[in-house]
């Protein structure tokens, strides 16, 4: 606690040097937790703010709803192993001149739905640590977890293009290291 009070006069020492002021309305000071766009950034790392209304999406009916669900849930991808390759049925609704829902896009909706409402914590990343970057490619996907100290600190992937899934497996795996690397 002392050092978060050295930590705020430093701050506010520099506000005032630099004649900028703050809104004191709109600060919260010596808390546990902080809400900011949709995270929840604590001591343990950052998570999805509980108050997300994604387990009561209701079945997409259109393209426009579908994005919706895609925009809000592809917001919180990072938290999600193999979210591309999850939501490819869904993307590919999107792409298409006619809306028709299937089987395909039922389950992929339904699992990012479970998959949402219990999304882990992620951990902060301290850069006086190693990174571990561990990737995987299987033969519809591209996925990693950027981790340190076996805890994840966030998790991409990609579907594979009809043409990339052709590849040689050693090529989908310099992919895999390639993409999350330019994206991470």
């Amino acid at each position: 606690m002392a050092s978060h009070a050295l930590h705020l006069q430093h701050v506010f020492q520099i506000l005032m040097e630099n004649q900028l002021m703050f809104n004191e309305k709109k600060c919260t000071f010596a808390v546990s937790s902080v809400e900011y766009l949709g995270h929840v950034v604590l001591a343990q790392g950052v998570s999805v703010d509980p108050n997300t209304a994604m387990p009561e999406w209701p079945v997409p009916t259109d393209q426009r709803a579908l994005r919706g669900f895609l925009g809000l849930t592809g917001y919180y991808r990072h938290f999600v192993q193999g979210y591309g390759v999850i939501a490819k049925p869904l993307t590919e609704l999107t792409k298409r001149n006619t809306f028709e829902w299937n089987d395909k896009a039922q389950e992929a909706f339904e699992r990012l739905k479970r998959l949402m409402a219990d999304l882990p914590t992620l951990a902060v990343p301290d850069f006086n640590q190693d990174f571990v970057l561990e990737t995987d490619a299987l033969s519809e996907g591209l996925g990693a977890v950027l981790s340190q100290q076996g805890r994840p600190i966030a998790f991409l992937s990609q579907a594979l293009s009809p043409r990339a899934q052709q590849k040689y497996a050693y090529e989908k795996e310099l992919m895999a290291i390639v993409f999350m690397v330019q994206n991470l």
